[in-house]
């Protein structure tokens, strides 16, 4: 059975469409990545699929359960972490916990706190304000507070926005850790090397969902050819580059340019002519996630801006 089965997802504020016709599937026991730009419709589309949100269109399942009919049985069965730390800064870890537990009717509370604390690592600091932790250190309460009830289903709003790279992996470790043990987990991000590491990724853009596989399936499906120049002569060769036809991307990287486009043999043909007149040497390069991130926000239409005043 899928996680998330969910077709043709519409969700309307006032006149502005911020869910706009959206399909996706997850598999159970999947860490399924959600990708795209501010304001693409992540955090709405998951709203919607964790039953706080009512769609104004399309249909659809979450853990078995109706999308219109059963919201109050999916939010039982949900685990969702925000973006924003939405704890009581003056309460502690252990007294944050004990709130939640009572909301969800966990009985008893005392058992399901202290096996959630040692299982997250957080019994030696138990007794801190909640308020005065670091970054990771409020990620982790969040996550235990999301998992205490032992959901099936985990939903992770950018969950690692604003923490250092070892609290980061160390929550990555827990997140493979819970699917492991059969929690399916859907997670947006705006790291490149966070979604490298679900099973599968969907780029949503200013509503529209634009694709969806393994990292390697879109990073194939997006059609774009790379090539590296490298040597003293790659930023002359960049601001040249830029004029040329077919070349989408120019990235620096120290003494190199990562250079990207659709076109094979446009690029090819421009990568060639600044070899040729700048001291640089090029060979091909591999396309990575994050080329392809930034080729699809290039190609998208934010669906929030004003359109333009008639005769302006």
């Amino acid at each position: 059975m899928k996680a998330i089965d969910v077709r043709n997802l519409v969700k309307r504020f006032g006149d502005k469409t911020v869910v706009d016709n959206v399909t996706l599937s997850v598999e159970e026991g999947e860490i399924s990545g959600f990708l795209g730009p501010n304001g693409s419709g992540k955090t709405t589309t998951i709203r919607v699929m964790c039953g706080l949100l009512t769609p104004d269109a399309g249909e659809g399942s979450v853990l078995g359960y109706d999308l219109h009919a059963d919201q109050l049985k999916i939010k039982r069965q949900v685990g969702y972490m925000t973006q924003k730390f939405s704890f009581y800064t003056d309460l502690t870890i252990e007294e944050n916990l004990y709130f939640v537990a009572r909301l969800y009717g966990l009985s008893p509370a005392r058992t399901y706190v202290r096996d959630t604390l040692d299982k997250l690592g957080l019994t030696s600091r138990r007794h801190q304000l909640a308020g005065l932790l670091s970054g990771g250190w409020k990620q982790r309460l969040a996550l235990a507070a999301c998992i205490m009830h032992k959901p099936k289903l985990l939903l992770l709003d950018e969950p690692t926005a604003g923490v250092d790279p070892k609290a980061r992996r160390e929550f990555w470790d827990e997140i493979h850790d819970l699917a492991a043990g059969g929690m399916t987990v859907m997670v947006s991000t705006h790291y490149m090397d966070e979604a490298e590491r679900c099973h599968r990724i969907n780029y949503i853009a200013y509503g529209k969902l634009l694709t969806s596989g393994t990292v390697d399936e879109v990073v194939a499906q997006a059609g774009l050819h790379t090539f590296i120049l490298s040597g003293k002569g790659a930023q002359s060769a960049s601001r040249m580059l830029q004029a040329e036809n077919g070349v989408d991307q120019i990235a620096p990287f120290g003494n190199s340019l990562h250079v990207v486009g659709k076109n094979k043999a446009l690029l090819e043909t421009a990568v060639n002519k600044a070899s040729h007149q700048f001291d640089v040497r090029c060979e091909p390069g591999q396309t990575t996630l994050e080329d392809v991130f930034i080729q699809y926000m290039s190609g998208s239409t934010d669906n929030m801006a004003e359109p333009e005043l008639e005769g302006k």
